[in-house]
């Protein structure tokens, strides 16, 4: 499940500069859960609220989760005509392109993309899947435990050349080697991404570990890549941390402004990206190392010769008292 915070970053990201008319706005989320995501993008989106204003995309393996899913949409007074879910495994069995069985008309691709796969999950990563369009201009797959990139080469598949794509995963896409290294360096030179965010670690239940949110864009008109490393910045809590409403805020506008922040932003050229070897290691980019402050040795000598000596004052008031009261020391 996803924090309400982490979709809300995502929701604000794919929704970002799309102004309210008549055009109805598509999501898409390829591992839809419970549809908590899908419906907080409708949150965020200007006259989302507007029935008819949204359709809402989805596919979800487990068959329990893909009923709630359509539950949860309904309950939350999405009309049934402007859910579209499939139950099938998202890696197995791609979206319907075209009329399905029940001749609705189901479109390829979307105005917003958003996900929030299974961290490293295994797959089927047979050689035959080089043919399938979805992975055929990356010439590789990806490794068998960790289905990490072909949910991405999934989503961007289903991505509109005009929309938005905001993908959850762990900070290893970022700088795996091998396969994935390969496809990472197709993903950059085609000229996709658009921005890497670095997220506190424990903002996920049952997940300590920290992730990573890869904004992706197909029609980008620019070939740098914006890093925002916002790892440092959350509220404790006892079981989980969380992203307060400032901190959201800051990733958002650092996003829209898209400037170098000191230790927290930096815009990144191609060759910048082409000299780490296409490694997307966020401490490659952004520095967030505070120097630590230089001790005066001789101020620290000077304040311990006053201890001793405030110490050496008390020790004789103390002896003198013990001596009035009788108390040989």
């Amino acid at each position: 499940m996803t924090p309400h915070e982490v979709s809300k970053v995502l929701a604000k990201i794919v929704t970002d500069g799309v102004e309210e008319s008549d055009k109805i706005f598509s999501v898409y989320d390829p591992t839809c859960g419970s549809g908590s995501l899908l419906l907080t993008v409708q949150g965020e989106l200007p006259g989302g609220d507007k029935p008819g204003a949204i359709k809402f995309f989805g596919q979800e393996k487990n068959t329990t989760t893909y009923n709630l899913a359509r539950m949860n949409l309904m309950m939350h007074g999405v009309s049934f005509n402007n859910i579209t879910l499939s139950n099938a495994d998202t890696l197995e069995s791609d979206w319907p392109d075209g009329p399905d069985a029940q001749g609705i008309d189901n479109p390829r691709s979307f105005d917003a993309v958003v996900a929030n796969p299974p961290y490293s999950a295994h797959w089927d990563n047979s050689e035959t899947k080089l043919k399938d369009p979805r992975f055929r201009e990356y010439g590789k797959l990806a490794p068998r435990t960790k289905a990490d990139y072909a949910f991405i080469l999934h989503s961007l598949y289903h991505l509109d050349d005009t929309g938005t794509m905001a993908i959850v995963l762990p900070h290893g896409v970022l700088f795996r080697g091998a396969a994935e290294g390969a496809i990472r360096q197709t993903i950059i030179e085609k000229n996709y991404l658009d921005t890497v965010i670095g997220l506190p670690a424990n903002l996920f239940y049952g997940v300590s570990i920290p992730t990573t949110i890869l904004v992706f864009k197909k029609n980008r008109k620019t070939k740098d890549i914006l890093f925002i490393d916002a790892s440092n910045e959350f509220e404790k809590g006892k079981n989980q941390n969380k992203l307060t409403d400032k901190n959201i805020n800051k990733i958002i506008e650092t996003y829209r402004n898209r400037v170098d922040v000191d230790k927290y932003a930096h815009v990144a050229s191609l060759e910048e990206i082409k000299e780490n070897e296409f490694n997307l290691n966020i401490p490659r980019y952004v520095d967030t190392f505070e120097e630590e402050q230089v001790i005066d040795l001789a101020e620290v000598s000077k304040l311990l010769e006053q201890d001793k000596q405030e110490i050496a004052e008390l020790e004789a008031k103390i002896n003198e008292q013990l001596k009035i009261l009788g108390i040989h020391v």
